[in-house]
């Protein structure tokens, strides 16, 4: 078992022999992947702590931020992080992953495949023209995005597909007090009215779950189209 394994317990999580086999073999394929296509810059030895166990520390320490049996949407999910993980370890969970570029989609498929992930699906379009499709607009009970964007950047992202009553998710690091304050306006345009920030543990570094509660439905002409929330973030209203 490697050291990062023991970060999951200490949180009140049960890690079953199954699950700890399927985040090995994905691991295993992340680093033969990577060696022909652009999926990680983090090297080898760290990918346990820093890919898997940082995707997988904030559902350990608030599992009520995932409840049982939830619709869940990476968006921009690259490699798979932090959905695939969660796949893995909450298999009770119904995960969607959303990624715009095709190589990174056939990666996506063959971990799936491979391991038999039926609680996975994959999708290859862009973050905004997903949030414009009538079938998947309000639709996820959670929205959740890693190492993507600033805040109100992956707001604009993440809120359209997501349920009123629902939850965005972003994973952050040491800035997120700062994100969440510049995310305010765009939260409010978007349709959430409560910003909140959950620490979790983290070896040597703070690092924060930036948790936006979906309290109205999102106007219709969010996400603009593509390239413009990253050009021009919703920064006042």
């Amino acid at each position: 078992m490697e050291k990062w394994t023991a970060l999951l317990p200490a949180q009140g999580a049960e890690i079953k022999p199954d699950t700890l086999k399927k985040l090995s073999v994905y691991r295993e394929m992340l680093v033969e992947w990577n060696q022909r296509m652009d999926l990680t810059s983090v090297p080898e030895e760290e990918i346990g702590l820093r890919h898997l166990g940082d995707s997988l520390l904030p559902v350990c320490r608030y599992p009520e931020l995932f409840p049982k049996e939830a619709s869940l949407a990476d968006v921009g999910t690259g490699a798979g992080l932090p959905g695939l993980p969660i796949a893995i370890f909450r298999p009770d969970l119904s995960v969607t992953l959303i990624e715009s570029m095709r190589r990174r989609c056939d990666f996506l498929e063959a971990v799936r495949d491979r391991l038999e992930l039926p609680n996975v699906r994959i999708l290859c379009v862009r973050a905004e023209e997903a949030g414009q499709d009538r079938r998947l607009r309000e639709s996820f009970d959670r929205t959740v995005s890693r190492a993507v964007a600033a805040a109100p950047v992956l707001l604009e992202y993440l809120l359209p597909l997501t349920k009123t009553g629902g939850f965005a998710l972003c994973w952050k690091g040491p800035g997120a007090i700062q994100e969440a304050e510049d995310a305010r306006a765009a939260a409010e345009v978007l349709g959430s009215a409560a910003l909140s920030l959950f620490p979790y543990p983290y070896p040597g570094e703070e690092r924060l779950l930036l948790a936006a509660e979906k309290t109205a439905p999102t106007p219709d002409k969010y996400p603009r189209r593509p390239g413009i929330p990253a050009k021009r973030p919703i920064l006042s209203k």
